[in-house]
């Protein structure tokens, strides 16, 4: 499905995305070291297994990433011309190898641009959740979006 352009959201509208993604061992650790990130709580078991978590934490910008790319398909897939910003981001619960992830997306608000009228803000809020519907992270981001070619 393509994306919707700016003109076909609605305050409210609510998304319950399809694609889930269990995430593994390989792509906590491509992440971590494409990132330059050697966060021993991310990259090694060993040392991971004498934290409070007992095992290696999954990156939480690989968990925002994933969480934000799994709305795309549904939301802005070839209707967005870019990101704006993302605030109220957190991470309550942890993610592991092994968890499921699944996304909801919520318009909280719609700005046309006075400027650009072939564009418009959407900000969105999605949050993720792993396979026991337990919140893992939750962020609000705003987008710049095409409108709708007028014919």
């Amino acid at each position: 499905m393509a994306g919707l352009w700016f003109d076909e959201f609605h305050v409210g509208q609510m998304f319950h995305h399809e694609l889930r993604k269990t995430v593994t061992e390989a792509d906590n650790m491509l992440f971590s070291n494409m990132t330059l990130n050697p966060q021993p709580l991310h990259i090694d078991r060993h040392f991971s297994k004498d934290t409070a978590w007992g095992q290696p934490l999954v990156n939480s910008i690989f968990t925002l990433g994933l969480v934000i790319g799994i709305s795309v398909s549904e939301t802005t897939l070839g209707t967005t011309i870019g990101n704006l910003g993302m605030r109220e981001t957190t991470f309550p619960a942890p993610v592991f190898q092994g968890d499921t992830i699944h996304v909801t997306t919520e318009v909280l608000a719609l700005r046309p641009s006075v400027s650009k009228p072939d564009r418009g803000i959407v900000t969105f809020l999605h949050r993720g959740f792993n396979q026991d519907d337990l919140l893992v992270c939750s962020c609000e981001r705003q987008a710049m979006m095409r409108r709708k070619p007028q014919s």
